[in-house]
């Protein structure tokens, strides 16, 4: 068990006020990292944070970091290397969540409709944003002797989404609701962003994979988890605590000769 000892070792979350942010955080403290929580929304930081603090003794750092903004990030970067002389893990989580919205009987989510403006502000959380933290974080582990950068990217950027799971009933199919564009391109370009970054730095020590995360049970109507619970062989939705492990093992020297790989964990959905 030594091998997912991450004591006295700084990982860097993003979107670490979010609901897998704060499993992330709670997984790293759980091994004995130094915990440090980047989000735009302070208050929701600091909640996390307190919620992380009250269950492990690990220290917990919060800080509103814009990822869309390179300077924000290299001088929380500074920061951080001046406090902990070492970045150890960065686990790229951040992201927008696409909404199936409608506006005056036009469905804003299906892609003849998808507002341009959407799209953009999707890709650039999700894709530049971890880029940028990717970049800036990446090179200081590679200056400073290795370390690893975990993507979260989902099931989805592994299958396309099965669009039946959202109909609405009496609704005409231009007005059906889908899974928004923008979540399967993030998500499969975080899967290539992976593989890149795998083999850009491997011989300075800095390992990458990705975690395929499937859907997390939380308030959705129960028609909907019934539906997508028949897509999966396991026949249920993930708990929000069930990927704990996974994080550990992939910022861990467990998995030391893991790299460039996507880590599928979504109770075998993608074998059907």
């Amino acid at each position: 068990m030594e091998r997912f000892n991450l004591h006295n070792k700084t990982v860097v979350i993003t979107g670490g006020g979010g609901l897998l942010g704060l499993q992330h955080g709670m997984a790293m403290a759980e091994v004995g990292a130094n915990v440090v929580l980047w989000d735009i929304n302070k208050a929701r930081l600091e909640q996390v944070a307190e919620e992380i603090k009250a269950e492990y003794a690990s220290e917990v750092v919060t800080a509103t970091v814009d990822i869309t903004d390179d300077g924000a990030i290299q001088a929380a970067v500074t920061d951080l290397i001046s406090r902990f002389g070492r970045i150890s893990v960065l686990v790229n989580n951040a992201a927008n969540d696409p909404k199936m919205t409608a506006e005056g009987g036009v469905n804003l989510s299906r892609l003849e409709n998808f507002p341009i403006e959407v799209w953009q502000q999707d890709i650039t959380v999700g894709l530049t944003g971890a880029f940028l933290c990717a970049r800036a974080i990446g090179t200081h582990m590679a200056e400073a002797g290795g370390g690893v950068i975990i993507n979260i990217a989902s099931d989805l950027g592994l299958i396309a989404p099965d669009q039946r799971l959202y109909r609405k009933a009496g609704l005409p199919e231009d007005q059906q609701p889908v899974k928004p564009v923008t979540y399967s391109v993030v998500k499969s370009g975080l899967i290539g962003m992976t593989r890149y970054l795998a083999t850009y730095w491997a011989d300075k020590g800095v390992r990458c994979n990705a975690l395929a995360p499937g859907g997390i049970r939380t308030d959705q109507p129960e028609e909907f988890i019934d539906k997508l619970a028949g897509l999966i062989p396991m026949g249920r939705m993930a708990e929000r605590e069930e990927y704990r492990g996974a994080v550990q093992f992939l910022a861990s020297e467990a998995s030391s000769y893991m790299n460039g790989s996507v880590l599928s964990m979504d109770g075998g959905r993608t074998c059907w």
